[in-house]
């Protein structure tokens, strides 16, 4: 598979979403996830310490046990863990660190990523803590994610000023049906050398295929389960109706456009597609395959133009 780089981190241009694991499959399904994604050469991996309450970094960081050498974990903090324990404030850094280090089982995290802004500590603060990790060796790379453009200047000032670590990546909701960060962040990112990490690439399973207008919703899916209920709107439907003719005109899937579509982008590192079994897992390894012509992506983006101003 086509390796990317964040930073320093040479990464697969599919990656794991690890926010099933510990709330939608225990540790054995984890395991049998885990496991065909390496096999199929994906060697990222992208948790968080609040997916499955800490359970999604335990059940991966088991997973993993006797070949973290071959892969790349990226964990995040931030987001409310329990009373006291959220933010970006130094004290609260170091000891999420700590956590997740240990609901890993291992002693270094790849890439650490603070999961979004917090408007009451300075960016500087936050930066000069992870500077920290990296220089003990605990953190090889930082990122954040959901900031915008203006908080990646910011950093981007604070680091260069320091002469501390930067962040090499930004993590932003990103897929044909999300196009925020195309305006601001994707061009800062080329202008910064951030590595774009789109999450929710597939508009939580939508652009999977699956989902047929006018059919129910599948069992156990993310949709029956209301998870994302402006996702799954008649006017999305339509659209993703149109975008799989162009696949299979094509002779491709919808999840192929839909990977390939991002992979086209050159800032992105790794499209982070989540996989509830290895079969999942297996399909957006291979999704990457496919390189979109430049009539393609033109193509594309007529069909997304039209849904814009229909």
């Amino acid at each position: 598979m086509e390796k990317r780089k964040i930073g320093s981190l040479e990464v697969s241009l599919a990656g794991l979403g690890c926010n099933n694991f510990g709330w939608r499959i225990d540790a054995d399904g984890t395991a049998a996830v885990v496991t065909a994604a390496i096999e199929a050469g994906i060697n990222f991996f992208d948790t968080a310490d609040i997916y499955g309450g800490g359970q999604s970094e335990e059940y991966l960081g088991r997973a993993l046990k006797g070949r973290r050498d071959k892969v790349l974990i990226a964990t995040k903090f931030g987001m409310k863990m329990a009373d006291g324990k959220e933010g970006a404030k130094p004290a609260y850094i170091r000891q999420a660190a700590e956590d997740s280090l240990r609901r890993l089982g291992t002693d270094h995290i790849d890439l650490y990523q603070i999961h979004k802004p917090d408007a009451s500590t300075p960016i500087a603060d936050t930066l000069g803590a992870l500077d920290e990790l990296v220089k003990a060796g605990k953190v090889r790379e930082i990122g954040c994610s959901n900031f915008s453009a203006e908080q990646l200047r910011e950093a981007a000032g604070v680091s260069a000023k320091s002469g501390g670590a930067r962040f090499v990546s930004v993590q932003n909701n990103y897929s044909l049906l999300h196009r925020e960060p195309e305006p601001e962040v994707l061009p800062e990112c080329e202008r910064q050398g951030i590595a774009f990490l789109p999450y929710f690439p597939l508009a939580n399973g939508l652009l999977t295929g699956k989902y047929r207008q006018g059919q129910p919703f599948p069992k156990s899916s993310r949709a029956e389960d209301g998870f994302g209920p402006k996702v799954f709107t008649d006017e999305n439907l339509a659209l993703v109706e149109q975008l799989r003719g162009f696949a299979e005109l094509r002779g491709h899937t919808l999840l192929e456009l839909s990977m390939a579509w991002l992979a086209a982008k050159s800032a992105i590192a790794s499209i982070i597609a989540g996989a509830k079994t290895p079969e999942q897992a297996k399909a957006n390894a291979s999704s990457v395959a496919w390189r979109l012509t430049e009539a393609d992506v033109t193509a594309i983006d007529g069909i997304l133009t039209a849904k814009a101003h229909g």
